[in-house]
């Protein structure tokens, strides 16, 4: 079993750490990290995007040729991690002596870690894994606006003991959300605003089916949306009539929907576990 330890830091020192740790070859391009990976360890790839100090994001693809335990030390921006499983199994426990937990095909995980355990994620040999990592600071200086988003997302998928897990089915939307960063085929600062709406969007997701009030978190969607694509039009060829289309019209159902709830249903509390 290949034991691997990363400290927190920089996006830059991630990668290089992982390099060193697998080998392999690393792209860097603007803020984007490519890690080619094909040695004794591992086959595959890990990819990655840094939005400044919003989010980041990272994909793995790999099949690894004995069993690894990665040790992750906790970070002082108490970051949220929300998890998605394509492929394969990741096993998580916090310290490795902590209660083990398994992040099956098509399930989503959410998890923060604020104490000084470190988090350690557990992968079986021979077993191809693919799954996407998105991860938010809740506690570092930001815009009012990504400050109070912070803000919602620390209430909701933090705990006082400083150890918050939860392993639930996928999200359908947040599905559809994924492929569509996939088929981006933009480049450059087209492709960095796209991946980042589409991201922020998944993130809005999350918070809205954790909440009481499933319906109020889509207005920042939209909001977030239009200022995006105003300013993916200065940049691209893209015809916004055609885009906006939709979110105009996700829009009016939306609103459409929130006066029926309002006169007809009684919404209930999402069921939310934490880590025993």
């Amino acid at each position: 079993m290949k034991k691997l330890y990363i400290n927190n830091g920089s996006f830059d020192a991630v990668f290089n750490n992982l390099k060193d740790s697998f080998g392999g070859n690393l792209k860097v391009t603007a803020n984007e990290y490519k890690l080619a990976i094909k040695s004794k360890w591992a086959t595959g790839n890990i990819s990655g995007v840094r939005f400044e100090k919003e989010m980041t994001y990272l994909n793995f693809n790999l099949t690894f040729n004995q069993d690894v335990n990665l040790s992750i030390e906790s970070n002082p921006f108490a970051p949220v991690f929300f998890a998605y499983c394509e492929k394969g199994n990741v096993l998580h426990s916090f310290g490795s002596n902590g209660a083990i937990k398994r992040l099956k095909m098509q399930q989503s995980g959410i998890m923060s870690n604020s104490s000084s355990i470190n988090s350690v994620l557990y992968f079986e040999s021979h077993k191809q894994i693919q799954f996407s990592l998105i991860g938010m600071p809740t506690n570092r200086k930001a815009k009012e606006a990504d400050v109070d988003f912070a803000a919602q997302v620390r209430k909701r998928f933090t705990s006082e003991s400083g150890n918050y897990i939860y392993i639930g089915a996928e999200n359908l939307k947040i599905g559809e959300k994924f492929r569509e960063l996939k088929a981006i085929q933009k480049r450059g600062t087209v492709r960095y605003l796209l991946m980042k709406n589409i991201l922020r969007e998944i993130l809005e997701l999350e918070v809205a089916q954790h909440s009481y009030n499933y319906l109020t978190p889509f207005v920042p969607i939209l909001n977030f949306a239009i200022k995006q694509l105003d300013e993916i039009k200065k940049l691209s060829e893209i015809k916004l009539g055609a885009v906006m289309a939709p979110v105009l019209f996700f829009r009016k159902s939306l609103q459409s929907r929130a006066l029926k709830e309002k006169l007809h249903l009684e919404l209930k509390p999402y069921n939310q576990k934490l880590a025993s």
